[in-house]
């Protein structure tokens, strides 16, 4: 158990929660949700210690102990994989790291005999000898093979020093988990494992995420961040903005049947206040008049930006020709003689956990990367906008956004983009921030600005739910629903690439192409692909061995 009281945060003159009171209990999960900048990372940090709140305190219960994910993905990376892992539980750690100490001395003293023993046993009671194991089982599970167990953290990329610091805050069995956004940049078939290892941990879990989906699976409550107040809802995601959209609604519709009865009392009160046979009745009204209180409706703090792409020129029936297209990059072929045909009605998800085959078919098709062997063909109708994962060197300089986007404009007026912007939540004078210094969530929004500019037919989108928030996300996917274009993307949120595509396809390690059409969910549960699929996988990991 967990619990916020009477706590308040002051940044500046702003507060940023006032008051708040709220109990986090054993066996449920709750979901902490809010507009970006509500402080959704913050109120993690106030409950796990790194930061001190105003005025109030947060309480755990005694004897307990408290995990929280780490975000600084180099802070562990003079240490072994393994290591890391078990870092998760500090004490446990420290006695083994201390045992060590004491069997390698070369005078052991009988105070060290008496002091491993002690040693022994508090490591015995919290289950030190099957920690390798544990901590194995966690990074088995979230996908990082056996072989990198012993490796350096300093040796790993950067998906995978995610990984390791989620099986490190998982570690132990806590009894308090706090996860700040576990998803991001996990591969969907780990988002999965740990979906399921969240519906059955048994204490307490809260997290943030941006991922729908996943909160439906997970959380048993939501909490939600809105005008510095935490209100907290029994149910999932999907649950709470029912809740929260039907509550909105049944308090306008009790205010409106008060103001019909405000205006019947004061119609009667006007007519026949005057009137001496009618005077006590509308002295009885008006006392009436003055207990009615309309309900104080806020609106909420989330704002959903507006997104619409519409294509310059409708598509004709030649879209995309794809033959025998293969890449070896860094030594290791991540495209392995792929060929498909585009239709103009295709929404097609690349999924599955090689990010690096996704990223490059995407800058190939981009015409940012050539291949090594194959070609590709774009119809003549066609036209195409490319979002890129990686935006570091787009926005590496000196323009302002309005600057930035006059380029990509078919008018060349500052107005005239400003009103993209407008609907990107880009308001007043945002639009002369240097696109340098924007936030990763405001980039996103001013490539996609940049992409309803130009008003392609096929929309390429590498990955554009990363850095957006939950409101941003949902305009992103009702605006590609709608599209009446070809879109190619991937995304690691389940409930945007089941609603948004019609067609799968995977690039499995070792570069080779499944190409189904079908929507995600009745992807993963068909039989017949996940044979092939296995069949794929094995096929790579012989090759593999065959080169080494």
């Amino acid at each position: 158990m967990i619990s916020a009281n009477n706590v308040t945060l002051r940044i500046g003159k702003k507060a940023l929660f006032e008051d708040v009171n709220i109990k986090f209990t054993e066996g449920n999960c709750y979901g902490l949700i809010g507009a970006n900048g509500a402080g959704k990372s913050t109120f993690l940090k106030i409950l796990s210690g790194k930061l001190e709140p105003s005025k109030g305190d947060v309480s755990i219960g005694p004897g307990e102990r408290l995990s929280f994910l780490q975000q600084d993905h180099f802070k562990y990376d003079a240490y072994p994989v393994l290591d890391t892992v078990i870092m998760g539980n500090a004490r446990l750690y420290d006695i083994m790291k201390e045992k060590e100490a004491l069997y390698a001395k070369e005078d052991f003293t009988d105070e060290d005999g008496i002091k491993a023993s002690e040693l022994e046993a508090d490591f015995a009671a919290m289950d030190g000898w099957d920690a390798e194991t544990n901590a194995a089982m966690l990074l088995n599970g979230l996908g990082i093979e056996t072989s990198l167990h012993y490796s350096i953290m300093s040796d790993l990329n950067g998906n995978e020093k995610v990984k390791v610091l989620l099986a490190q805050a998982l570690f132990g069995n806590p009894d308090i988990l706090l996860l700040d956004e576990p998803t991001n940049h996990l591969d969907l078939d780990a988002i999965a494992w740990l979906e399921e290892f969240l519906i059955n941990f048994e204490n307490t879990v809260i997290v943030v995420s941006h991922d729908r989906y996943f909160l439906n699976k997970v959380c048993t409550h939501i909490a939600d961040i809105d005008y510095a107040k935490i209100q907290l809802y029994t149910g999932n995601y999907d649950f709470w903005y029912e809740s929260s959209q039907l509550l909105i609604k049944q308090m306008k519709e009790a205010n409106k049947k008060k103001e019909e009865k405000i205006k019947e009392l004061q119609d009667f009160i006007s007519r026949f206040s005057a009137n001496a046979s009618k005077s006590k009745q509308a002295t009885s009204r008006k006392r009436a008049l003055e207990k009615i209180q309309l309900d104080d409706i806020k609106p909420s703090s989330r704002k959903y930006p507006y997104i619409d792409f519409k294509p310059n020129r409708e598509i004709g029936n030649e879209v995309l020709t794809v033959e025998n297209l293969s890449k070896t990059i860094d030594g290791i072929k991540v495209l392995d003689n792929i060929s498909f045909i585009l239709g103009r009605e295709d929404k097609v998800a690349f999924v599955g956990s090689n990010e690096l085959a996704k990223t490059t078919l995407f800058k190939i098709l981009a015409g940012e990367m050539e291949p090594d062997e194959g070609n590709y063909k774009w119809g003549v109708t066609t036209s195409q906008s490319y979002f890129p994962k990686d935006n570091t060197e787009i926005f590496d300089c000196d323009d302002t956004i309005v600057d930035w986007l006059m380029p990509f404009s078919p008018e060349k007026d500052a107005t005239y983009v400003r009103g993209f912007l407008g609907r990107m939540l880009f308001a007043g004078d945002d639009g002369v921030k240097k696109v340098k210094v924007l936030s990763g969530g405001e980039k996103v929004r001013v490539l996609l600005s940049k992409m309803m500019i130009l008003g392609s037919n096929i929309l390429m989108l590498d990955e554009p739910t990363n850095h957006l928030d939950m409101e941003s996300i949902t305009a992103l996917n009702n605006g590609l629903i709608k599209f009446p274009g070809v879109v190619l993307f991937s995304s690691h949120d389940h409930q945007f690439v089941q609603t948004t595509a019609n067609r799968i396809m995977e690039i499995v390690p070792g570069g080779q192409l499944i190409d189904k059409m079908t929507t995600y969910d009745e992807y993963l549960e068909s039989d017949e692909m996940a044979r092939k699929r296995q069949s794929l996988y094995e096929a790579a990991k012989e090759d593999e061995l065959g080169e080494e």
